[in-house]
């Protein structure tokens, strides 16, 4: 039997499920209860126990709204938690990947972010994921940071898969349509971190390899956008279209404030690793014809 070399933390979320489908019996994932941030000492036995050549932490605490309230969970969840394991990787001198977000930012900038731009989360969920990026590199210089955005896919609960199911139940819907960003792929995203995982075997851990990294779909959307084209993709299939009306933030309020304009640049990505990510719109068509047309 092949002995896994990529551990991924996050057994049953999307990313999880997308690298351990692509990855196959290279990619080990384990969640709770085999590990547990709020449980340190199942960090290093699940180390030991798979001996692997490369950590992707793909937990997290992704409940934007109930973080505000339920702080410590998320600190545990984004922080805390990941900063542990960060450290377990450092000695055993194992390089790190761990998924972050553009919550980090205030959304106030008005053309997509560069990594090098000052960070200003607006909520709980994005302070304790800039608190995490930071723990993260700090414990572990041999570190990749991937922020990401808007993730979604054919399995695990997300906004297209929501859409879907409510289009089909419902002649019109309200989508909020003053939220920018960049739709994303759980499957490009796999794609992507396998690729920079085989660059590292390629060449060894080179320093240039640490810091932060944006990995998000190409092309932009407001969530209303990216509605509307899951919607006329699966009516292409047979499913109903129904009236989706755009509608302004305040028209939907939430207890964690969202970034009105979150959109990431991806150019460090493809100039290190010569990554680049798919057009959202082709991702989300082809989730959506796995969704409703699984045989094809």
């Amino acid at each position: 039997m092949t002995k896994p070399s990529i551990l991924v933390i996050g057994r049953t979320g999307q990313l999880a499920t997308s690298l351990r489908d692509q990855g196959g019996k290279h990619v080990v994932t384990v969640g709770r209860p085999e590990v547990d941030f709020a449980a340190p000492e199942t960090l290093a036995a699940a180390i030991e126990t798979y001996q692997p050549d490369i950590i992707v932490n793909a937990a997290a605490w992704t409940a934007v709204d109930l973080a505000e309230t339920e702080q410590e969970g998320a600190r545990q969840g984004n922080h805390a938690g990941p900063a542990r394991l960060a450290e377990e990787a450092a000695r055993r001198g194992i390089p790190f990947i761990h998924v972050s977000t553009d919550y980090v930012f205030d959304g106030r900038k008005g053309t997509p972010y560069l990594e090098s731009d000052p960070i200003n989360p607006v909520t709980v969920y994005g302070r304790t994921k800039a608190d995490g990026e930071t723990a993260v590199l700090k414990a572990q210089p041999q570190s990749i940071i991937l922020r990401t955005a808007w993730v979604y896919s054919a399995h695990g609960k997300n906004f297209v898969k929501t859409m879907l199911n409510a289009g089909a139940k419902n002649p019109h819907l309200r989508v909020v349509g003053d939220q920018r960003g960049n739709p994303t792929s759980s499957d490009d995203l796999a794609a992507v971190i396998l690729g920079i995982i085989g660059t590292i075997r390629q060449t060894g851990w080179q320093d240039s390899y640490a810091g932060i990294y944006h990995a998000t779909g190409a092309g932009e959307a407001t969530w209303h956008e990216l509605a509307c084209h899951a919607l006329e993709e699966a009516a292409r299939h047979g499913q109903p279209m129904p009236k989706v009306e755009a509608i302004t933030t305040a028209d939907w309020p939430t207890p964690a404030a969202r970034p009105a304009d979150s959109r990431l640049d991806n150019g460090r990505l493809e100039r290190v690793f010569g990554q680049k990510m798919p057009d959202w719109r082709d991702s989300v068509a082809r989730t959506v014809r796995t969704l409703l047309k699984p045989e094809a």
